[in-house]
This record gives C-alpha cells, structure tokens and sequence, in this order.
C-alpha cells in the first residue's frame, strides 16, 4: 500500500509539473497576435482560431470562457503522453482511476520517461501496451485550456473539429465512463466543423475535410472488422497457443486490408505510423473508446432537429442513466451496422 501510494504520489506530481509547464510558456492570443516576431502563418491560424472559438460559443452552445484565449508553444509535438493497456487475449481495456475524472482506459503523462516506465512493466506482465502522442486534451473547465503549437497548424477542418471536441467536454462529462465521454466530444467536433465549414470555408477546405472523413470512416470500418474477428477468436474454445496464431494472423491480415484500401488514397499515407508499431489489443481497444458510440450521437443530433443545446440536453439526460442503461440507450441510437466479411475463426 505504501508502494503504490508513492507511485500515485508521484503521478499527481509529474502531472502538476506539466500543467505549470503548459501555464508558464503561455500567452494571450492578442499579444501573440500584435509580437513583431510571429510569423504571418502563425498570426493567421491564430485569428482563424479565435474566430472558432466565438463560433463555438455563439453558435454551437459550447461553453463561453476564456479556454483557448491564450497560446503555448511547448516546444515538442505533443502534450502528453497516454498509456493504453490490454491483455494479450482480450480486448478489455485496463482501467485506471483519478481524482476528479474519474475511472480512464489510459493513463496520461507529461513525463516521457514515466510514460515509458509505466508500458515497460505492463509489457512485462504480459499485456498489449499501446503509447500514443496526445496533441491535446482537456482540463473539464476547471483550467483555461491555451491554444498549442502542437494542432494549430492543423487543416482548419481538423483544427476547428478539435478545438469543439475538447470543449465539448467542458460541456457534458460522465465520471467512470470514457466510451460516452469521447464518443458525445468526437460527435460534438464533427457536427461543429462541418457547420464551421458550411458558413466559413472554402470550398477547397470543404473537400479537404470531407476527404479527410471518408478516410477515417474507412479506417475505422477496418478497425472494426478486425475487433469483431478477434472477439469471436478469443471467445472460442481454441487453446491459447491457437489463439496467439489467429491473433496473429488476423493482425496481418488487418495490416494487408490498410494496404490495399490506401491505395484509393491518393497517396495520404497519414496512418502509416499508427499500422507500423504496437498494433495489438489496447490499440484496437483504444480506437473502440472513441468512435463506437459515435453513431449513436449523431442520429440523437438529427432526432434533436440539429439543435446543439437540445441535441446537449438529450445527451445529458442519458448521461445520468445508470451505466447498464445508459449503454442500452445509445445502442438503440445506432444504426444497423454495415455488412462485412468477418475472417473466421475455424480458419486457425
């Protein structure tokens, strides 16, 4: 008990010490904006954020504060580090629990090196690890969250789709609940961009996100035909030696399907890193947490009429269901899944 108090003890202290990391280097937007040394990219993604961040306030019913006001420039490609954990025959993400936020599937670090330590023993127990570069995350509103040099250069579909994400949290979340909380901020992030970029943009903008939609959709139809495969496998009655082999198969065969669908790509090859390295269990895991539930979220937003604050009423008022509930409601959302061919798993 002692052991593990130190190890939270020093968790809570790396993560204090990011946070005053992220708060020294910050600065207000309008300063930034008037500094004779920025550059004119930067003061233009930095006008176009502002610019979203009244666009989610006055028309997307997202909270009006001062999150992303100010603009940190950290420095590094990313902000933090998140931990992802799952055993190597299941798909069950492992849970961790936090003051405020409550129960997580990842556990997050400012601190690389902890990060690190954290993959290399669960690693050692025998679980499929997953460690992703965050480029941004959210305080809840208990902080003002700045603007980082880590997304602002980011397509403005994809910048304004964050940027209401991470609000979004500001707006609804469920403690103990990670799948509704990411899935309500990815619906949130989509709706508002593509009501930014129907009123804003170009027309080029415009096709460049639905572009970059379309891939993420396939993307994830992959993911998902991969996740139900290893399902049924580690359901069977197969030994475990038979079902490390079809993991293993199934895995190659996943990497082989990414192959052949990016050829349509033109040649974006954006999800070329997250293939080459730690594809496993809690990576698959991972992507099942933020987009599962998407769909239910986005049928509730047409049932709402495509109103956001009743569409955030709606969501709430399922927020406080029970868990059991809670889910079966979203699943009575969803649209009938589209049909794909399953890889069996008397092939192995």
């Amino acid at each position: 008990m002692a052991l593990s108090g130190c190890a939270e003890l020093a968790y809570y202290q790396q993560a204090a010490a990011g946070q005053w990391k992220l708060w020294q280097v910050r600065r207000p937007v309008a300063d930034v904006l008037v500094d004779s040394t920025t550059s004119p990219e930067l003061r233009q993604r930095l006008e176009t954020a502002q610019a979203l961040r009244d666009f989610a306030a006055t028309e997307l019913a997202l909270p009006d504060n001062n999150s992303y006001r100010d603009y940190s420039d950290l420095q590094q490609s990313w902000v933090v580090k998140n931990v992802f954990a799952a055993p190597e025959l299941s798909l069950e993400p492992r849970q961790w629990c936090f003051l405020v936020a409550g129960c997580l599937s990842y556990r997050g670090y400012f601190d690389a090196e902890a990060a690190n330590r954290l993959a290399a023993e669960l690693r050692a127990t025998g679980d499929d690890v997953y460690m992703a570069d965050i480029t941004a995350y959210s305080t809840l509103g208990w902080f003002d969250d700045p603007l980082l040099n880590t997304f602002i250069d980011w397509p403005i579909g994809r910048l304004a789709e964050l940027m209401f994400h991470e609000l979004a949290h500001q707006r609804l979340y469920v403690a103990n609940d990670t799948a509704f909380n990411e899935a309500f901020a990815t619906a949130v992030g989509q709706l508002g961009a593509e009501r930014w970029l129907e009123r804003q943009a170009t027309a080029h903008e415009r096709e460049e996100y639905a572009a970059d939609l379309r891939q993420r959709e396939q993307f994830l139809q992959l993911t998902a035909q991969a996740r139900e495969s290893l399902a049924a496998l580690y359901a069977s009655p197969h030994s475990e030696s038979e079902k490390r082999t079809g993991k293993q198969r199934i895995l190659e065969e996943l990497q082989a399907r990414y192959q052949a669908i990016k050829q349509d790509w033109g040649g974006y090859a954006g999800y070329d890193r997250w293939f080459m390295q730690d594809l496993n269990n809690a990576k698959l895991a991972g992507v099942s947490t933020y987009h599962q539930e998407v769909p239910a979220f986005l049928a509730l937003f047409e049932q709402k009429g495509r109103d956001f604050a009743r569409f955030y009423q709606a969501a709430e008022t399922i927020g406080e269901l029970p868990p059991a509930e809670r889910e079966a409601r979203l699943w009575e959302l969803l649209p009938p899944p589209a049909p794909f061919q399953r890889i069996h798993t008397d092939d192995f």
